[in-house]
């Protein structure tokens, strides 16, 4: 009777261990759809793997394992049955990892519940699929360092809940969509190092905190307002111009870089934000006189203009007192400096200053000895030139009187 009950009792126990693993692999079973997704997905992209790493694919092994578990890059929903792909990230991102070849498959756009997906640096060609306007979960977008073709898929800034959109470092073509606006939770946004070429859009999400759309084809001027929020701006090397009196609205701003451009007219006092710690605005067009609105900046930027008149001695204060570390004022028209003795000035370890190729002798003590490289060995830009840009500008301030 005892062997009897003991035999029962191991049979119950068997019993019970089988209908838990039954229910943990129901709990563990991934939807058909995302599972079908991903096979699609693995099939367009070819994984370039270094000789001393395996390969990324390696561990998406359809037959055997749960892709919620045992696949790189793939996170699911712990609660939701069956589970739901939320995140999927394609590549290590390590340094020295060549990532994938190939294309973005459209059926990305069945997984339906993804709110994260970010491709890390390859040489993936095509174009961004359309489909992932349809993503309504979608948060962060990250298609760096591609080889990406094609326009901007405008159904993107649809998606209600879209964070970050970073597609840098491609060849997109076209011109930004002017539904980028129309992104109410955007704030991150990041189009650098591309093809996009036209106008910029009449206006961008309130919400933007980081825009960057730097080395691109880019012409016309600034939207008349920016984004209150915007702390970071980079519309280096494009195309635009007209002048700088657009972000009297930018209070929150701490970098802008609107470098190598063609903007034009004066320094409005608008310029200067409370925050503003770097200020880039070399190799443009700009002219009139330095007036003490940007005293303070960190680092600021200004060489390769058309300013004239003499520096304020407070840019020289702002340089003893740390708070100014780098100013360059290079091939300007610039025609004097508040001279000091030697002493006065701060440890040449600690701050970068070049004034070289103006209207006026460069302080010994400056020199050209925190100049970057290559800019020349005459310190003096020569007489004749100071000469006919006085004559020129005299001459238009008359026709303008």
């Amino acid at each position: 009777m005892a062997k009897k009950c003991s035999l029962l009792l191991l049979a119950f126990v068997l019993y019970l261990i089988h209908c838990q693993s039954t229910i943990a692999q129901l709990q563990n079973k991934i939807s058909a759809i995302d599972l079908d997704a991903l096979h699609q997905i693995k099939n367009t992209l070819i994984d370039i793997h270094a000789v001393s790493s395996p390969h990324f694919f390696s561990s998406w092994d359809f037959a055997s394992g749960d892709p919620c578990s045992s696949f790189a890059g793939v996170t699911c929903s712990s609660s939701e049955q069956p589970r739901r792909v939320e995140s999927l990230v394609l590549g290590t991102g390590l340094s020295g990892s060549p990532g994938f070849a190939g294309t973005l498959s459209p059926f990305i756009a069945n997984l339906t519940e993804l709110s994260q997906l970010v491709l890390f640096a390859g040489i993936v060609t095509g174009s961004i699929p359309s489909e992932l306007g349809s993503l309504k979960k979608l948060r962060v977008i990250s298609l760096t360092n591609n080889l990406l073709t094609g326009t901007i898929p405008a159904s993107i800034f649809s998606l209600p809940d879209l964070h970050t959109l970073d597609l840098g470092h491609n060849q997109l073509s076209g011109t930004m969509p002017p539904t980028i606006s129309a992104s109410i939770q955007l704030k991150v946004l990041v189009l650098a190092d591309n093809k996009i070429s036209g106008q910029l859009p009449r206006g961008f999400p309130e919400k933007l905190l980081h825009l960057d759309f730097s080395q691109n084809n880019i012409s016309g001027m600034l939207p008349a307002r920016m984004s209150a929020s915007l702390r970071y701006l980079s519309a280096s090397q494009n195309r635009m111009w007209g002048p700088l009196n657009c972000l009297e609205s930018t209070l929150e701003l701490e970098y802008l870089d609107l470098s190598m451009n063609n903007f034009s007219g004066g320094l409005p006092t608008s310029l200067f934000q409370p925050k503003l710690t770097s200020m880039l605005l070399q190799r443009n067009n700009l002219s009139g006189e330095l007036t003490r609105v940007l005293v303070g900046v960190e680092s600021l930027f200004l060489n390769n203009n058309q300013l004239k008149g003499t520096v304020p001695k407070e840019y020289f204060g702002s340089l003893s007192l740390g708070k100014t570390k780098t100013l360059y004022l290079q091939h300007n028209y610039i025609t004097g400096f508040p001279t000091a003795a030697e002493s006065s000035w701060p440890p040449w370890d600690l701050i970068a200053v070049c004034l070289s190729y103006n209207c006026m002798e460069v302080p010994v003590v400056v020199g050209i000895m925190a100049c970057p490289s290559g800019i020349g060995e005459q310190i003096s830009r020569p007489a004749n030139q100071c000469s006919a840009f006085h004559i020129r500008n005299t001459t238009s301030k008359e026709k303008e009187d």
